[in-house]
């Protein structure tokens, strides 16, 4: 009786249970189910028609002993006296979605399951009226299994079908109008048992209202908190806008990512890109911290009309076994787009308006331009509180980088060239975030604080994860596989960023077997996968032809000894420790095992990487850029050839024309940029020399600031940038 009232029954329920005239568990079952997980909020589903509404609605209501009403039954047909078959056949089709919004907007329930029509969600006004005390739940399911359902459920019309529009094009227009007003989203594949749907439902309505699961952590950080102390939580809102942990680790979530099974894998299958992305994110980022609808809104913005290529992604036959991961399309012609064109959209929603940001970020080439392109495309009123500085090696980068970076400062954007290398950069925008003297001064100066937008953000990561998902989607979709064949994939990386979240996919349940990572003559990743020892003692960082892999320390590698270690914060502050002071570490036996489970390593020269461009164009007609040859070429040495090969093309050739006119043996070239795409184009090359490319380059170069390989002086160039776009 203690514990009972211990636990704040009320006292009806207490009364039943000394008068024994109600068994106990019905008692329990009534106090505890609906009323602690939403309190007296209705459970609302919406879907297709044919996407299990009614039956799931049923079945959740019993397990939380609720009310459960089902609109068109209880509601539709109780107003109108009549079926809505008939109804919808009497007044036709527009009458009907303003006769059925009228019905919802008379309507009010609290503490119950409700089931919508298919309808219901294209009246606005409607489903303003329900989202007020409800929690909406979208039950996604994929058309082709809605169609076989209403096949077999011999539905002859639904609301807006009428002669000459086809079922499939009703459902498709429906579905922007489910993601315009969903809370939650619950994956229902083709065989799944409505009881599981229903369990998936509870699951998902207990996340949503729990967003205490879902913090980080540092990867410097014990389990118990290390300097982060229990009550320290960080969120997903938190982590994007400070990047660098305090104790200057990178954050990671403290429960690790979700996993997909098997079955919501394959419900994406026939998705598009932008609906994977949808679906992957909203699951690894929680509705307290950017609202599902909010997410897909971004998603939408993101991928829209930036990228030149319908399909986003696409996955591109080369030869074999081989295929193409083309990461390329986006505005700067580089992967860094896939999250650079959504991450200024997130960090804008999370940041607080009482102060101003800016947003460091140092770059080997690449991320510089897509940063600026990305934060360039923020509203008016967001681009006045968020001002983005880029740093880059001042020869470190191709001139039609450069180009890039120059041409694409805005009024709340900059780069600035540093007379050193890439590590320079990086390792001084890491001493300058953990500076807290200097970051304490601009905030109470200034107002402003700083932010990173590089890889070890974590929201830079994310985006990347979705590609590598939806590559292998894409096999399957395209018949090349069965879904749960595996495939391996060739990444080429520096930072170990994109090879992470290839690794990440992994986990998350998308069947990739081997992640082979391909360096250039900068090998100190590869030769850590082999050997276990991280060795910068007298390594001198060589350039090439491919610089967004000429680095020698690999920033995200961090976290992938982070979660090979189960969350062992102490011994990568250990290693990193070392690493600073010594210059290298080594892992132990046990852990270099269970890294070589999941990587293999290989590097290519400079004479190899040209050599494979020609090769592939002499037999395909197709140009790798310098980065993806560098993967070609490994790929083409630790291959077995059991399976298929995905390898990540992550920029576009035409951002490196004068190493690809090299390759393909041209001679006489011009060392104007704009003439040598003008060139390449001329040979109608696979595929087409890059628009976006073009169009900056025809604007020309403008001055830019350089400064000294001098932390100092960089911190400089932030004051002064902060004075005259915040003061």
């Amino acid at each position: 009786l203690r514990l009972i009232t211990q636990n704040s029954l009320s006292s009806m329920c207490l009364k039943q249970f000394l008068s024994r005239t109600v068994p106990f568990a019905q008692v329990w079952k009534s106090q505890f189910s609906s009323q602690s997980l939403v309190g007296n909020k209705n459970i609302i589903l919406m879907g297709l028609p044919g996407a299990g509404k009614t039956t799931v609605g049923r079945i959740v209501g019993q397990k939380l002993d609720c009310p459960v009403i089902d609109i068109d039954d209880d509601v539709l047909e109780t107003t109108w006296n009549m079926s809505v078959s008939e109804k919808l056949q009497e007044v036709g089709n527009e009458q009907f979605l303003e006769e059925e919004g009228k019905a919802l907007l008379n309507f009010s329930a609290s503490g119950s399951v409700i089931s919508l029509t298919g309808s219901n969600p294209l009246h606005v006004a409607g489903m303003q009226h329900m989202k007020k005390n409800g929690i909406v739940v979208y039950l996604d399911v994929p058309i082709t299994v809605i169609m076989s359902r209403l096949n077999s459920m011999k539905v002859d019309r639904i609301v807006g079908q009428s002669p000459g529009v086809f079922l499939r094009d009703i459902l498709q227009f429906r579905k922007p109008f489910y993601i315009k007003w969903h809370d939650i989203r619950v994956l229902c594949g083709e065989d799944i048992a409505a009881e599981v749907v229903a369990e998936k439902v509870l699951d998902a309505v207990k996340r949503y209202q729990n967003s205490e699961l879902e913090t980080f952590i540092s990867t410097r950080s014990g389990r118990c908190g290390g300097s982060m102390e229990k009550d320290s939580h960080k969120y997903f809102s938190d982590v994007v806008t400070e990047g660098l942990a305090p104790d200057g680790g990178l954050f990671v979530p403290e429960r690790g990512l979700p996993k997909f099974t098997a079955g919501e894998w394959q419900s994406l299958i026939e998705a598009t890109y932008v609906e994977r992305a949808q679906v992957i994110l909203e699951r690894c980022i929680h509705p307290t911290d950017i609202p599902a609808s909010k997410l897909a809104e971004i998603v939408g913005t993101a991928y829209g009309e930036n990228f030149t290529c319908a399909k986003i992604a696409p996955v591109r036959h080369l030869a074999g076994n081989q295929f193409i991961l083309e990461l390329f399309h986006g505005p700067t012609a580089s992967f860094k787009d896939f999250a650079l064109q959504i991450v200024p959209h997130i960090f804008a929603y999370c940041i607080p308006t009482s102060c101003n940001y800016l947003v460091l970020v140092a770059t080997s080439g690449d991320t510089g331009s897509a940063v600026l392109d990305g934060f360039s495309r923020l509203h008016d009123a967001d681009k006045q509180r968020i001002a983005v500085m880029i740093f880059f090696p001042e020869q470190g980068v191709s001139q039609i980088q450069k180009s890039q970076m120059i041409g694409c400062q805005k009024e709340n954007a900059w780069s600035v060239g540093v007379k050193s290398d890439f590590d320079f950069c990086q390792t001084a925008i890491k001493q300058i975030f953990t500076n807290s003297d200097y970051t304490g001064f601009l905030t109470v100066e200034y107002g402003t604080a700083l932010a990173a937008a590089n890889s070890i953000n974590w929201a830079r990561l994310l985006p990347q994860i979705v590609y590598h998902a939806s590559a292998y989607l894409d096999l399957v979709h395209q018949d090349i596989i069965p879904f749960g064949s595996p495939v391996d994939v060739c990444i080429p990386t520096g930072n170990f960023g994109n090879i992470l979240a290839a690794l990440y996919a992994k986990r998350m349940g998308i069947p990739i077997r081997k992640c082979i990572c391909a360096s250039n003559e900068n090998h100190v990743l590869t030769d850590f996968i082999r050997t276990g020892v991280y060795d910068l003692r007298g390594r001198r960082l060589i350039p090439t032809s491919s610089p967004a892999v000429d680095i020698l320390k690999s920033s995200n590698l961090e976290r992938y000894l982070h979660l090979l270690a189960n969350e062992d914060g102490q011994m990568v502050t250990q290693l990193y420790n070392q690493l600073e002071n010594q210059g290298h570490f080594q892992l132990r036996e046990d852990l270099l095992k269970k890294l070589q489970q999941d990587l293999v390593g290989g590097w290519c020269s400079e004479e190899d990487c040209l050599a494979a461009i020609h090769s592939v164009y002499s037999t395909t007609g197709y140009i790798l850029d310098t980065h993806t040859a560098v993967a070609k070429v490994v790929a083409d040495r630790l291959q077995d050839r059991t399976c298929p090969i995905i390898i990540s093309s992550t920029a576009h050739y035409s951002k490196f024309a004068p190493a690809i006119l090299r390759a393909l043996r041209i001679t006489e070239i011009n060392r104007n940029p704009l003439s040598q795409l003008h060139l390449l184009s001329s040979y109608s090359p696979l595929p087409p020399v890059h628009w976006g490319l073009l169009e900056t380059l025809k604007k020309g170069n403008e001055d830019h600031e350089v400064c000294a390989a001098d932390t100092n002086m960089l911190m400089s160039h932030i004051e002064t940038l902060i004075q005259n776009h915040f003061m």
